[in-house]
């Protein structure tokens, strides 16, 4: 649940056409304690609580559904499967089987679009479940654990089909089951199990096992232990797992469809694998070590850094006699044509060639924090906090010696403007422009914010060039000269509260989880395009993918992911108004106020669907009101 102040706000002077609402479009009975509102991919809003779970659909009158039987739902008993209709709720307590290391939960995993439930695991004869995964697109779900007691409680895996909630294969992963042994010797999911086509491979503490999802019988197990996730290569004849160690490292083992081990031993990488891809050359590998410790505080509050290292996919062993060195954690990681480029957070960007060697002359030094790496026509952009440039690809030489260098702002952000062909960064004091064919630098316009804020988003409309921050609103013509600027102190919001919040920008749930599905394992560059464009394109890829899937849930998906943002001309802005506390909406292109929304709270708690464009708030104990941001 956002606060209000974690919008991109902004505050105008009222004019004297917006006009106010206080009753809102519906009001939503929920009842009891609400612990937490979140917006879904799917558009629709959960509710959680001491009341159950209920949802909420865009312009619904009433609730889309209301499950109480589940009683007080905790966010952490709620997990959303990201780019999806689902949600998996977890609970239950200890476990009551002798020798198991999962919890005795019982699960359910509810479309959310529907309102039904497609899958419950007391409801399929589990008593406690180990792992619960669902594959997209098969639009499967594979739960392994234990089964009821009139089973002898052994240790099991199914396979059910989402849209249709039937089982579609069954497989006891015990074969001594029913015999006298110690607890040591019963067998127990080590990690999440592995669909492919129609096999699923199942991790356990004792070996991994492979089983048909038609006819339930098991293909084969080999001696491989304590595995805790695989991949498999694009043909699926090879499968990699991945052993995470109580000390922070990670062993990788190799099999093939087969069962057969295909490297005579495992690989031991040092830290927690974050990127693993393979390619033709071989495969590409970054671990991130913690010199603190493996445990939490440690990886929080501690030193560390990245190791990169590159395999023979055939036998494990390494290819490099000496890795690059990193003094930093790996922020970006790219594969290309010749070699593999990567930036460090801290500071530093480099290449290297695929047999190991070096392809710039030296590594690059830049500011920490790197915001931007991607092709332009002159080389490849890179934005810090503190310093820009243009980089060649093939030498690593530098377009200005020393840099665009700029003081650290709270913010920086940059944008393309493809009508004049030229990269636009904002470093907080002043807006600098790089055009894309020659490289030459100049300074659009300088400027300055209220309230010691500066602009953490910028976009080039057909208006001109928008910059916003959270309490300010700016947009300059194509020359750089000022069209209008707002502002307005937020109310009994402290100056902390404002530097920290100020640093995250907020998008809606669809274009958020779209993006974030291609952060950490896109392993290729791009070339540098504006936010709206790079939204666009991943919402699109989103809903092609939602298109090979035979569900009606995915249908409506589809439509939200092709639909067009409504409230993209508009700039919600929490302020004090004259009946007290509430938003107005901004026209981006006018900055002229449109719309006051009375709320009567210092500090609201609310959801806004920017896509079909609704705010939910939190008005009561127990009541939930929606207004209509397009009215």
């Amino acid at each position: 649940m956002k606060k209000l102040s974690f919008l991109l706000l902004a505050v105008i002077f009222l004019a004297g056409n917006a006009w106010s609402q206080t009753a809102p479009t519906f009001k939503y009975e929920i009842g009891g304690k609400i612990e937490k509102m979140t917006l879904t991919d799917a558009g629709v809003l959960l509710v959680n609580g001491s009341s159950g779970l209920s949802g909420i659909r865009p312009g619904a009158s009433s609730p889309h559904f209301s499950f109480a039987e589940y009683g007080k739902i905790k966010e952490e008993e709620m997990e959303l499967v990201p780019l999806s209709p689902y949600i998996i709720l977890t609970q239950g307590g200890a476990s009551q089987i002798p020798g198991t290391i999962f919890a005795n939960s019982k699960r359910t995993v509810i479309d959310v679009i529907t309102g039904e439930k497609v899958f419950v695991t007391e409801e399929n004869g589990w008593k406690q479940i180990a792992q619960l995964k669902i594959f997209l697109p098969e639009n499967k779900v594979v739960v392994v654990g234990n089964r009821e007691k009139r089973e002898e409680e052994v240790l099991a895996v199914g396979i059910y089909d989402l849209a249709s909630g039937k089982q579609e294969g069954f497989a006891k992963l015990d074969p001594n089951i029913g015999k006298v042994r110690s607890g040591a010797a019963i067998p127990m999911s080590s990690g999440a199990p592995f669909l492919l086509q129609n096999q699923v491979f199942v991790p356990t503490t004792k070996w991994v096992i492979c089983a048909n999802v038609k006819d339930g019988g098991i293909i084969w197990q080999n001696e491989i232990k304590n595995v805790t996730s695989m991949i498999a290569d694009n043909t699926g004849n090879e499968i990699y797992g991945f052993e995470e160690r109580s000390n922070g490292d990670t062993r990788i083992h190799k099999f093939g469809k087969d069962g057969r081990e295909l490297w005579d031993k495992e690989r031991k990488i040092k830290g927690s694998i974050t990127r693993f891809q393979i390619l033709p050359q071989g495969l590409a590998i970054v671990s991130d070590v913690f010199k603190g410790g493996s445990s939490l505080v440690s990886q929080i509050g501690g030193s560390g850094e990245s190791k990169i290292a590159f395999l023979d996919a055939n036998n494990g062993e390494d290819l490099w006699e000496k890795a690059p060195k990193t003094k930093g954690y790996v922020q970006h990681f790219y594969v290309m044509e010749d070699g593999i480029l990567f930036g460090i957070a801290e500071g530093g960007i480099n290449k290297i060639k695929f047999d190991g060697t070096p392809l710039f002359k030296k590594p690059i030094d830049t500011g920490a924090n790197i915001h931007t790496m991607a092709t332009t026509p002159q080389g490849m952009i890179y934005i810090t906090d503190t310093d820009a440039n243009i980089i060649n690809l093939t030498t690593g030489d530098s377009k200005w010696k020393k840099g665009i260098q700029y003081k650290k702002a709270t913010a920086v952000t940059s944008a393309y403007d493809a009508a004049k062909g030229r990269y636009l960064i904002s470093t907080g004091e002043e807006i600098l422009a790089i055009d894309e064919n020659t490289g030459d630098l100049s300074t659009l316009a300088k400027f300055k914010f209220d309230g010691k804020e500066s602009p953490y988003t910028m976009g080039v409309r057909s208006s001109g060039i928008y910059l916003a921050s959270d309490q300010n609103m700016m947009l300059l013509n194509s020359e750089g000269k000022e069209n209008y600027h707002v502002f307005h102190k937020a109310p009994g919001q402290s100056t902390f509260a404002k530097v920290a919040l100020g640093a995250l920008s907020v998008a809606s749930a669809a274009v958020s989880a779209a993006a974030a599905s291609q952060s950490t394992y896109s392993y290729y560059i791009g070339e540098y395009n504006s936010a709206d464009a790079m939204r666009a394109k991943n919402n699109a890829a989103a809903a092609e993918s939602f298109a090979n899937i035979a569900s009606v849930s995915y249908g409506e998906m589809t439509k939200r992911f092709k639909a067009t943002m409504a409230t993209a001309n508009d700039q919600f802005i929490l302020t004090d108004l004259s009946d007290g506390v509430g938003l107005v909406k901004v026209n981006k292109d006018s900055g002229k106020t449109e719309k006051e929304i009375i709320l009567k709270d210092k500090k609201p708690v609310y959801e806004v669907d920017d896509i079909e464009g609704y705010l939910y708030y939190l008005s009561g104990n127990g009541v939930i009101s929606a207004f209509d941001l397009k009215k």
